[in-house]
């Protein structure tokens, strides 16, 4: 046996031990593949994230830095603290809300609305640390639980088509079927085919196999053009201007608090409901929910100090969870090859929609087998439920969504006689979703 060898496999022996991969009937290679198909399913946030930030008047490049930086943080950290296949990225709304809302609405600068993400991440981190994260969670009715997780599924499903060309924007029927003729689309449907099918047979990275697949026929297609591609080195001295450099002298600015606390809302309920969709309702694994909830808490803080809007656990992370991933192995090797990427944004920006959208479109069908625990023969129980399962798609917001059912249950119950099943702590929180509209209708 040759030297290197020996050490290699005491390495793996080692992630085994740590990481518990036979106890959760893995292996490296399966956690490897998981981590490449989540990386490929997520690799876009990168960019789009960037590009979202930078309208607040920062140039992309150091923005790029910025998220990749933080997305291995964010995957390291829930990795190691929670043992989960998770994958922390900035939150596709969340970086909206950061841009649009506190510094092009509130008039926040972009460094001091870094500062309300540091002191949302304490916020936050305190909520996860103490027994406010069980209070809230367990006061969410289960039906609540199976709803969101559904939710989730079809707002996952809507993204996948919407990247897909197949459904499209509407001023008058707000959707539509797109183009069926056009290649994009084509491609698409080719693509879903073959992904389809080593989905039902099972074929181990089959996802990924579909990524790398789908890129190769959208380059044939003429969809994708390779002509450019040059690589890059990133310029890191640009990224010292956003690094570290959050500024906390906006504190006297009532907008700032109204910001912090807005992110704090969104942060907690959001994770929540996604931790919930992903460990419980895909890996039936709920005891690591807070564990995961506390690195991504600690996540945000860090989050703040490195340049970037807030995490959550991504849904695109789902795809590494569905091609196998069981550890927190998978969010680590996500993490370094986040970092490895930033020398190979160009490449990466190649893989076409059409060789992602089937797979969230997938993940969302999965996510959808949660309808069956919701009660249907009780009204005050499925209503709000129903609620909440078409509004996060057709709100494009998962908190938004939770937030329209949390109003709802309470009224449903007070007027049959029911108020016994609602708990203080629904109450509670039911009226600061009701504040959270009531300030965001102002806000706008």
């Amino acid at each position: 046996m040759w030297v290197g060898e020996g050490a290699f496999e005491s390495q793996v022996e080692r992630m085994n031990k740590f990481f518990k991969l036979k106890e959760h009937n893995t292996t490296v290679r399966r956690e490897t593949i998981a981590a490449l198909t989540s990386f490929f399913a997520a690799v876009y946030i990168i960019i789009v994230n960037a590009s979202i930030l930078s309208d607040s008047g920062i140039a992309i490049e150091p923005l790029i830095i910025s998220t990749v930086l933080s997305s291995l943080l964010g995957c390291i950290l829930v990795g190691f603290i929670s043992n989960a296949p998770l994958i922390i990225m900035p939150g596709m709304g969340i970086n909206a809300l950061f841009t649009y809302t506190i510094v092009k609405t509130l008039g926040l600068t972009f460094y001091e609305g870094l500062a309300t993400v540091v002191i949302a991440g304490i916020l936050f981190v305190i909520i996860a640390l103490t027994p406010l994260a069980k209070i809230i969670t367990e006061a969410i009715p289960s039906n609540f639980k199976a709803a969101i997780t559904v939710g989730i599924g079809l707002f996952i499903t809507l993204i996948g088509l919407g990247k897909s060309g197949l459904v499209v924007s509407d001023p008058s029927t707000l959707l539509k079927l797109g183009n069926i003729t056009s290649p994009e689309v084509i491609a698409f449907i080719i693509i879903m085919i073959i992904t389809l099918i080593l989905f039902i047979k099972n074929v181990p990275g089959g996802f990924l196999i579909s990524i790398i697949l789908g890129t190769i026929i959208s380059i044939f297609m003429g969809i994708v053009d390779v002509s450019n591609l040059t690589f890059s080195l990133p310029d890191f001295n640009a990224y010292k201007d956003i690094f570290f450099n959050a500024d906390f002298g906006g504190m006297t600015n009532p907008n700032f608090w109204i910001a912090t606390f807005s992110l704090t809302l969104v942060l907690v309920f959001e994770n929540i409901g996604l931790l919930h969709g992903q460990l419980t309702g895909m890996l039936n694994v709920p005891e690591k929910a807070p564990k995961a909830l506390s690195a991504i808490a600690f996540s945000v803080i860090g989050y703040g100090f490195l340049g970037s809007s807030p995490p959550v656990s991504t849904v695109e992370g789902a795809a590494g969870i569905a091609a196998g991933g069981r550890t927190g192995l998978t969010s680590i090797i996500t993490g370094l090859l986040f970092l490895a990427s930033i020398f190979f944004i160009p490449f990466i920006s190649i893989i076409p929609n059409a060789a992602l959208s089937p797979i969230l479109i997938i993940i969302g069908s999965l996510m959808f087998q949660n309808l069956k625990y919701i009660d249907f023969d009780d009204l005050t129980e499925l209503f709000p439920a129903f609620i909440i399962i078409i509004l996060i798609p057709l709100t494009y917001s998962i908190v938004d969504g939770i937030a329209f059912g949390f109003i709802l249950y309470p009224i449903c119950k007070l007027f049959t006689n029911k108020k016994k099943d609602v708990s203080i702590t629904m109450y509670i929180t039911s009226l600061i979703f009701l504040i959270y509209f009531i300030v965001q209708g102002f806000i706008h």
